[in-house]
C-alpha cells in the first residue's frame, strides 16, 4: 500500500471518528439544565443568572390551590429564593436532591417527571415541560404534586 493510500485511509478514519464522536444526548442535556437551573438554582437558592439561563422568561409554574389554578412566574420564584439565601447565607438547611422517573423527548419538546427529595424524604413529584432552542434546552413550565 502506498503512502498516498495510507494517508487517504487515515484521513477517512479521522473524519469518521469526528463525525461519530459522542455528543451529549438530549436526555443528558435535559438533566444538566434541570440540575443546574432547577435543583441547584431554584430549589437550593443558586445563582439567579444560572437559573435564568435554564428557564424561558415566560416560564410559569401552575399550582392547584383550593380547586383553582394559580400561577407563579419565574422572577417571583427567583426573588423568593434570594430572600431565603439572604436569610440563610450557608444555603438551605436541607438541600434538595432529584430522582428522574421519565424523560420523554419528541423533536424539540420534552416532558420530564421527577421526584424532589429533602432529607431523604419525597417532597414533590414534578412535571417539567422543556423546549430545545438553538442555544439548548430550557424549562418552559411546571406542574407538581406535593407529598
Amino acid at each position: 500500500m502506498g503512502k498516498k493510500s495510507l494517508l487517504v485511509i487515515m484521513l477517512t478514519t479521522v473524519s469518521a471518528m469526528a463525525m461519530f464522536a459522542k455528543t451529549p444526548s438530549d436526555e443528558e442535556q435535559i438533566k444538566r439544565v434541570i440540575n443546574e437551573a432547577y435543583i441547584d438554582g431554584i430549589q437550593n437558592w443558586g445563582d439567579p443568572e444560572v437559573i435564568r439561563q435554564g428557564f424561558v422568561p415566560e416560564f410559569v409554574m401552575l399550582m392547584l390551590v383550593d380547586n383553582e389554578i394559580r400561577e407563579l412566574p419565574l422572577e417571583t420564584w427567583i426573588e423568593n429564593g434570594q430572600k431565603q439565601r439572604e436569610a440563610n447565607p450557608e444555603g438551605p438547611p436541607h438541600p434538595a436532591s432529584v430522582k428522574y422517573l421519565d424523560i420523554d423527548v419528541t423533536g424539540t419538546a420534552a416532558i420530564v417527571k421527577l421526584e424532589l427529595y429533602r432529607q431523604g424524604q419525597k417532597q414533590f413529584t414534578d412535571y417539567l415541560a422543556l423546549y430545545r432552542f438553538a442555544e439548548g434546552w430550557k424549562i418552559a413550565g411546571k406542574t407538581f404534586y406535593r407529598h
